[in-house]
């Protein structure tokens, strides 16, 4: 029996665009050892595709998307080229952890879809579990897969997203950046630029002094703390890390107890226990979206989150927390490094990213077409099309270019932020990793030393990591 399900993850930001980076379904009786060549010259195919997607329930529009404009162009793409392609739509509407479980039981018995989704963060331990292969090998021809003119429109450091020891498992979808947010008119009356672009952590922390002579205001809000999950990890602690030279995993091993570690640690210290943040904001279960209540009232100066925060949560119209007047009030600059040049690479300036790509199943009956229909799905027009209008950052700078032209923020995410961003590690160790870098901040916010804190991470991090040989510490 034929099936595929599609993983849609929530943090590509867009329905449409984890949906563009559709599957298709496969048949357990594939063989990953077989010739990649296998079928290549079939003039009659079946392909379903599924997703983590329904009309009307979970990413609808995604859903929509697929089933109307996609599967429908590529039926015709392929019917033009002498082939009889039949595409059934087949959605799931599960969480994304149990989504995650289906598809890791199907690939684990060599079945599931012949294209799916992962998670940025999935590719690298499906990978080591053997589940999916460099694209390379799965369509059995390194030049045809690398010649794809896709390549050219893809950033380098959004082809992370989809790449594991440097090797591509799959094509990136939509991606997304982070940035400091500071508002224009606490900064007027703070005495500071509107066009303010901080150069190093000194700089921030500077700003959040001038900012705390206004009654009323919090300075600084960058996420801490575990009541805030994962929004502390990839709007606080990787941002900053990245921006010490540093990283969460580098050669095999997971940061430890380092001076980086702890070059972070004192920032949150600096900001969180000398009045400039509001460390009570950082232990409630809401403060998250308290902060983006604050910030939209005019009373939190500087904020550190992802192009989101722009799209849907200040948004003047349809915004959670809307703000009539978004695109005169609220600033947006890059996030420096520690100081100049000090930044992962050398870089002067950083970001984190997420998102997800598309793999190919080593198992498909059909890995030629497999790969057609992938370069299909993120070809421009495609990607343009799933959006429907809107404005969001995809995979690739010609579209790019062409619908964010109208919005200079995500138009400077694109052009500022992907250049200079990285991802998590996809890694099975990750989340555990995570868990720990978000208590030792909630260690510092709460009055422990920054020495308290990670030390206790350390120990945190090797039995994550399952050993000190794991963990690259002091």
């Amino acid at each position: 029996m034929r099936s595929l399900r599609l993983y849609s993850s929530a943090v590509l930001g867009a329905a449409a665009l984890a949906l563009l980076t559709g599957c298709l379904g496969s048949s357990d009786t594939g063989g990953g050892d077989q010739d990649a060549n296998r079928n290549a010259d079939a003039k009659k195919v079946e392909l379903t595709i599924g997703s983590n997607s329904v009309k009307g329930g979970k990413n609808s529009a995604g859903a929509a998307f697929t089933q109307d404009v996609l599967i429908p162009k590529f039926v015709a793409e392929q019917k033009g080229k002498g082939v009889d392609v039949t595409v059934t739509y087949q959605g799931d509407g599960s969480d994304d952890e149990v989504y995650k479980q289906k598809l890791s039981l199907d690939l684990s018995n060599k079945a599931g879809p012949d294209l799916f989704n992962v998670d940025g963060i999935w590719v690298g331990e499906f990978a080591q579990a053997g589940y999916i292969k460099p694209l390379t090998d799965t369509v059995g021809d390194a030049a045809k897969v690398d010649d794809w003119d896709g390549w050219k429109q893809i950033p380098e450091s959004v082809q992370q997203l989809g790449s594991f020891e440097d090797k591509r498992y799959g094509v990136p979808g939509g991606t997304d950046g982070r940035v400091l947010y500071f508002n224009k008119k606490l900064f007027q009356q703070a005495g500071l630029p509107a066009d303010w672009q901080p150069t190093s952590w000194d700089e921030i922390i500077a700003a959040g002094q001038a900012l705390k002579k206004l009654p009323g205001v919090t300075p600084i809000q960058i996420n801490a703390g575990t009541a805030m999950g994962e929004a502390t990890t990839m709007q606080g602690v990787l941002p900053l890390l990245v921006g010490t030279g540093a990283t969460v995993n580098t050669d095999g091993k997971w940061l430890g107890d380092t001076p980086k570690l702890r070059q972070v640690l004192d920032f949150y210290r600096t900001i969180y226990t000398t009045g400039l943040g509001d460390p009570v904001l950082q232990r409630e279960a809401k403060g998250r979206d308290k902060s983006f209540a604050q910030f939209a009232a005019n009373k939190i100066g500087i904020l550190l989150e992802g192009d989101y925060f722009w799209r849907s949560v200040v948004e003047p119209k349809e915004g959670v927390a809307k703000m009539a007047d978004r695109d005169a009030a609220v600033g947006y600059a890059l996030i420096p490094a520690a100081r100049p040049g000090g930044g992962v690479d050398g870089q002067d300036f950083v970001s984190m990213s997420g998102g997800g790509a598309t793999v190919i199943n080593p198992n498909t009956e059909f890995p030629q077409q497999a790969w057609e229909l992938l370069q299909f799905m993120n070809s421009a027009e495609m990607v343009k099309a799933s959006l429907d209008g809107a404005a969001k950052i995809t995979q690739r700078s010609d579209v790019n270019s062409e619908v964010l032209a109208g919005d200079p923020m995500l138009n400077f995410v694109a052009t500022k932020v992907l250049p200079v961003t990285q991802y998590r590690p996809g890694l099975a160790e990750y989340p555990k990793i995570s868990a720990a870098l978000q208590q030792a901040t909630a260690d510092v916010v709460g009055g422990k030393t920054t020495e308290q804190a990670a030390t206790a991470y350390q120990k945190a991090v090797e039995a994550a990591a399952g050993g000190k040989d794991k963990v690259a510490g002091n």
